[in-house]
């Protein structure tokens, strides 16, 4: 039975010592983990409900029976409680929270004003550079594909400033007519400018008058009989139709807004979000917060708005599927935050609940497709299970492999598969610190899950929580290896199994090692299907890992070996000698005349050459 006695008197010892103030407080267990984050207009009125009211929710009751220990942080008001709880939970992610699984920032398009000659490019984080944002798109891959148009329309450049002041004849994108040559001087500056200011107002959502103007460049150029000007034009202007049909001007006519709806089922939650700038739809992205199949979807969309916009930029408006209980919290907070008025509305009627309708759809969608997979991947586990004779439900798998090229750049790789598919923030990479191990696969995957799972075991920081399943890439020896490692740190009890290709390598043949027998599958099982998978998703991972390790070592300088030398006097050498190799062909007094290099800096250098 549970019992929620010992959490409410840690809670009565603390509250004599808590100030009557806003803030956050957060509740430990034995361990000092973080079980809950939680803010209050009065920090004590707040604990004290939970010593005072006798009917909690079981989701309090298992909080508090665990709970040991109280911590407070207050604040000056409310609103910076909200924006405090919202970073504590996503920074700790503690497991009695509503939990957005967001980990990462959206894309922007950018676009310089500093330069003469101003680059367009995606922009992710701080925006810390002088210029225009754009955004946030709702992917990389749409951000991408409106840079495209955008080059085909106004022909902007989207090399950095490096290539860009090097180069001596333009690249295949003046080819192809994506950009107009500014490297080489093919256009004027103040006609690459035009061209900067139009693409601008064209993101701005003022394509209509973009598109009037080119018409009228082209009729011009026709009557001048340019016609190889005119053709440019007119294949500008079809570019500009294709966005413009492609983006779709909303009936709602949002200038500037997000369009938040969550549909919840089976216990279950999706949260979609369109993105709207400019009178344009920018995309929609689904969410699927971790919450107990209680909550309330009120509840849910409430931690929601609080949780997304802690670390995003706001829009003026906020048109939500449902009302939300701290509306005017959030609201005010949001409006301190970005100094300037955000309005959070419920949709009713007309044609901002048809945009609305459009995201519950999607939302059910989602969360549909999303509960199909997942019991299709239970179904998997359980089959598994079955064919290895397994004792333990699976939850978590995961999967690891090594790669190397003659025990150069070795690498071992992880990655996890749950319920809901590949858990991509549990992936890690593993650089074989042991020189011996470098040429070894068995040292190699004896020192990863040594590693990995000696961390686990010691409970040090960012440790991953065990999983259900080990599986190998490799036979007999990495199976033995692999268990043997797992047995000295007494994890007996997590099963394993190797998986090894067949004598020619074939998909299909695969034979698996379990308890010291052999298993195969018939070339058409699913489960075989299903565990291919996961061995050429650890395989894909560790030779990405592996490629980019390589790529690295290969364009390290020759500098980078010399103490002293950081990048920028590493650039600073390069620029004046043109390469490593020049800096060493050269004379201490050559050396000494690089901007930013010192006497003493400059003997350093020509002596690691010399001596």
């Amino acid at each position: 039975m549970i019992s929620s006695e010992i959490g409410k008197e840690a809670i009565k010892k603390e509250l004599p010592l808590i100030p009557k103030l806003p803030g956050v407080y957060r509740m430990l267990n034995e361990k000092n983990v973080i079980l809950y984050v939680g803010k209050a207009k009065n920090l004590p009125n707040r604990l004290k409900s939970y010593v005072s009211d006798k009917n909690h929710i079981i989701r309090t009751e298992r909080m508090l029976s665990q709970t040991r220990k109280i911590e407070i942080t207050s604040t000056s008001n409310e609103s910076e409680a909200l924006l405090l709880e919202a970073n504590l939970i996503k920074k700790f992610k503690p497991k009695f929270n509503i939990l957005l699984r967001d980990d990462k920032s959206f894309p922007f398009i950018f676009i310089g004003n500093e330069d003469k000659w101003p680059q367009i490019r995606r922009h992710r984080g701080k925006k810390t550079r002088e210029g225009f944002y754009f955004g946030p798109f709702a992917s990389a891959g749409s951000a991408n594909w409106t840079i495209k148009m955008i080059q085909k329309i106004f022909q902007l450049r989207v090399c950095d400033d490096t290539v860009f002041k090097k180069r001596e004849r333009p690249c295949i994108l003046y080819q192809i007519k994506r950009c107009s040559g500014p490297c080489v001087g093919y256009i004027e500056k103040d006609d690459y400018k035009l061209s900067v200011d139009s693409a601008i107002e064209f993101v701005s959502g003022k394509s209509r008058k973009i598109q009037k103007n080119l018409s009228g460049q082209m009729e011009k150029a026709s009557s001048d009989l340019d016609f190889e000007k005119a053709a440019i034009l007119r294949d500008r202007i079809k570019s500009l139709n294709i966005i413009q049909s492609s983006q779709r001007i909303n009936e709602a006519n949002l200038v500037e807004a997000d369009v938040i709806a969550g549909y919840k089922e089976s216990g279950k939650t999706c949260i979609q979000v369109f993105f709207y700038r400019s009178k344009q739809n920018w995309g929609n992205q689904a969410f699927f917060p971790k919450h107990d199949p209680d909550d309330k979807l009120k509840e849910i969309l409430n931690s929601f708005v609080s949780q997304f916009y802690e670390n995003k930029s706001v829009p003026s408006s906020i048109i939500l599927s449902e009302e939300i209980k701290e509306k005017a919290l959030i609201e005010k907070t949001l409006s301190q935050k970005e100094n300037k008025e955000i309005n959070i509305s419920v949709a009713k009627r007309g044609s901002k609940l048809k945009v609305v309708n459009q995201a519950l759809k999607n939302a059910k969608d989602s969360l549909n497709r999303k509960i199909y997979e997942s019991q299709n991947n239970k179904e998997l586990f359980e089959n598994v299970s079955k064919k290895f004779n397994l004792e333990n439900n699976i939850n978590l798998v995961e999967v690891y492999d090594n790669s190397h090229i003659q025990g150069t750049n070795s690498v071992g790789a992880l990655i996890t598969f749950g319920d809901e598919g590949f858990i991509k923030k549990r992936y890690r990479k593993f650089n074989i610190k042991i020189k011996k191990n470098e040429q070894d696969d068995y040292g190699m995957m004896r020192e990863v899950l040594n590693r990995r799972f000696k961390r686990a075991v010691q409970e040090k920081d960012n440790y991953l929580t065990m999983p259900d399943l080990v599986i190998v890439d490799g036979g007999k020896g990495q199976y033995s290896v692999a268990r043997e490692t797992l047995n000295e740190l007494g994890l007996h009890d997590i099963p394993m199994i190797a998986i090894a290709k067949g004598k020619f390598r074939n998909s299909g043949n695969e034979t698996f090692f379990h308890n010291g027998k052999e298993f195969k599958f018939e070339k058409n099982d699913p489960t075989l299907f299903f565990l291919q998978r996961l061995r050429d998703e650890s395989h894909r991972f560790a030779i990405s890992a592996h490629r980019a390790k390589r790529k690295k070592a290969i364009n390290k300088s020759l500098l980078d070996q010399i103490d002293g030398i950081g990048s920028i006097r590493k650039r600073a050498l390069l620029n004046h000698f043109g390469s490593a190799r020049a800096v060493e062909s050269a004379s201490l007094d050559e050396i000494k005349t690089v901007e930013g290099v010192e006497e003493k800096v400059a003997k350093k250098i020509y002596n690691y050459f010399h001596e």
